[in-house]
């Protein structure tokens, strides 16, 4: 088996220029209800170190909520001008939304307790610098808040700033800080949830991978079928603190009075959606293009996702407790319940330098027990192509044999 990450199913699915079920059930989902996002991401800053990651960061977030059904207004390693007009543009897109969403990733600091952003142009040479060149968190926020029910914000903005020394020195302030400081919650709508990439007062780090440890957290996990936003941001926080080996910690705050589900997939609906319910067909587009077999383009991208995924050696039910024949050298013969406990082949966060994961022990980062292992199987089993998204810390026929458990009904 080859140990080559396997591309996430979004990108598969753009490269082909063919949309996948996944993708259809949750634009279909979410077309009962209006999201929009700003998503801001700044990485080539003029006056301090350049970052790897922010603009890499937010561009990613962008694609991934726009396959979640969301209007992104987005824009990478922008001036403070070109900020404000972007914060304009979504401060006229977002009024009346149901879900309102900012992601950030970059510079950030707070003075005397107010959070600033700084686009890429900052200097902060004195005092009034924050006026003319920053950009204040709650003027974004009180953008996002008119008229709309549920409000997400996520600030992957915590990270080693020096320009909040250089402002400290200066200017004489008192208070400036790299970590930002905790957002209070507003009354209004079905509420807030607000997440830092780090607890307040603490910095976050950037990353050696294509992506922040919190950034890749969210991507694994916002989105995730069937999980609501709270229990995703407790898995963001898990992974990351064990990404960082407890040296970072995500702080959340929520106040939401409804479940905010990004990605309802429901477990007993046919594979196939029906033609009449797809966006293309909705959208009076005519009939779907059909190939010699008489199948859609939809069912054909499927079908040719489907060959990609490995097989078992085994056609026989799959037990938890009971070995199984995999396929692959590394892991046949161990039962799920012996894997779980075991060592990762893989890294269980893409990037994820060597030395976090290897040795470690698959239930202490993933802390998977029957029950979680199921919920997730279960994800796996509703849409089968689910298992080419992204590779498996224990392999990818690992995932194909928990969604052969999860339809026994993981006995």
């Amino acid at each position: 088996m080859s140990s080559a990450p396997i591309a996430h199913c979004g990108d598969v699915f753009r490269a082909a220029g063919l949309v996948a079920l996944a993708l259809l059930l949750t634009l279909t989902a979410a077309r009962a209800e209006r999201r929009v996002a700003l998503v801001l991401g700044n990485s080539q800053y003029q006056h301090a170190a350049p970052l790897l990651n922010p603009a890499r960061d937010a561009q990613a977030m962008a694609d991934r909520l726009k396959d979640l059904g969301f209007e992104v207004v987005s824009g990478f390693d922008l001036t403070k001008q070109q900020t404000q007009d972007t914060v304009a543009q979504f401060a006229r897109e977002v009024r009346g939304a149901d879900i309102a969403l900012f992601f950030y990733a970059g510079h950030g600091l707070q003075v005397s307790g107010k959070n600033y952003l700084l686009p890429v142009d900052a200097a902060l040479e004195d005092e009034t610098s924050l006026d003319f060149e920053a950009v204040s968190v709650d003027f974004v926020l009180r953008q996002m808040s008119r008229e709309t029910s549920i409000r997400l914000v996520f600030l992957d903005a915590c990270r080693d700033n020096p320009l909040a020394d250089v402002l400290a020195k200066t200017a004489g302030i008192k208070g400036a800080s790299s970590g930002l400081a905790e957002i209070p919650i507003e009354n209004g709508g079905a509420g807030t949830l607000v997440a830092f990439a780090a607890s307040p007062n603490q910095l976050a780090y950037d990353g050696s991978g294509d992506h922040s440890p919190f950034t890749t957290a969210l991507l694994q996990h916002v989105g995730e079928s069937n999980v609501s936003i709270t229990e995703a941001m407790n898995r963001v926080t898990s992974d990351v603190f064990k990404a960082t080996a407890g040296k970072q910690r995500p702080w959340i705050n929520v106040s939401l009075t409804t479940e905010v589900v990004l990605h309802r997939v429901d477990l007993n609906a046919p594979l196939i959606v029906g033609e009449a319910s797809t966006p293309q067909a909705e959208a009076g587009s005519g009939t779907r293009n059909t190939g010699a077999s008489g199948q859609t383009d939809d069912q054909l991208a499927l079908n040719m996702l489907r060959e990609k995924i490995p097989k078992l050696a085994t056609d026989g039910p799959i037990f938890f407790d009971r070995p199984v024949k995999f396929g692959d050298p590394a892991i046949d013969g161990k039962s799920i319940a012996q894997l779980i406990k075991g060592q990762p082949l893989f890294s269980p966060v893409e990037g994820l330098d060597k030395s976090v994961w290897q040795g470690k022990h698959c239930d202490g980062c993933h802390e998977w027990n029957e029950t979680r292992l199921c919920e997730q199987a279960k994800n796996f089993a509703a849409n089968d192509v689910s298992v080419l998204r992204l590779q498996h810390p224990l392999g990818t026929r690992f995932k194909v044999a928990l969604a052969r458990w999860a339809q026994g009904g993981c006995q």
